[in-house]
């Protein structure tokens, strides 16, 4: 379906968006009330409920994880653009701040787009990884990396 062929050409793109820190191409597609969810007891955990506040969390992606590379293995694309379901699976590595090349963690992302905007995106993926490349990252100095939740 080409609708489907769409959508998926957008998803790798807000990908390719994340991977090379380019913030305001990522959130352009996100409706201004969505949902954001992540899972752990982290940095990078909690809830966002309006865009500003996901713009900031990739923000903070950003200066935490600076090296971080999502690389997208399959998309799969449901439903029609009143309201279309897309599952992104993907493999994420960085280089962390001490020089450790190990940080590996893999994923799944599902969007829900209602006429081609994210009204929410909930990830999955091992979050005790995260946690301890974050500690990792704020043992070499980056507080920020333990710092509370983005909430809104």
């Amino acid at each position: 379906m080409l609708y489907s062929y769409f959508v998926e050409k957008s998803i790798r793109q807000s990908f390719d968006d994340v991977n090379n820190h380019r913030w305001d191409a990522a959130v352009k597609a996100i409706a201004p009330h969505v949902h954001h969810r992540v899972g752990g007891a982290h940095a990078l955990g909690g809830e966002r409920r309006d865009k500003e506040a996901l713009r900031r969390w990739f923000e903070r992606l950003g200066r935490v994880l600076p090296t971080l590379h999502l690389t997208v293995n399959h998309i799969w694309v449901k439903g029609w653009p009143w309201h279309t379901t897309v599952f992104a699976q993907w493999d994420g590595t960085a280089t962390l701040l001490n020089g450790d090349t190990s940080y590996v963690n893999r994923g799944l992302h599902v969007f829900t787009l209602r006429w081609g905007r994210v009204h929410a995106l909930e990830e999955f993926y091992d979050s005790q990884a995260a946690a301890r490349g974050l500690a990792a990252q704020a043992a070499a100095g980056l507080e920020e990396a333990v710092a509370e939740q983005i909430t809104s």
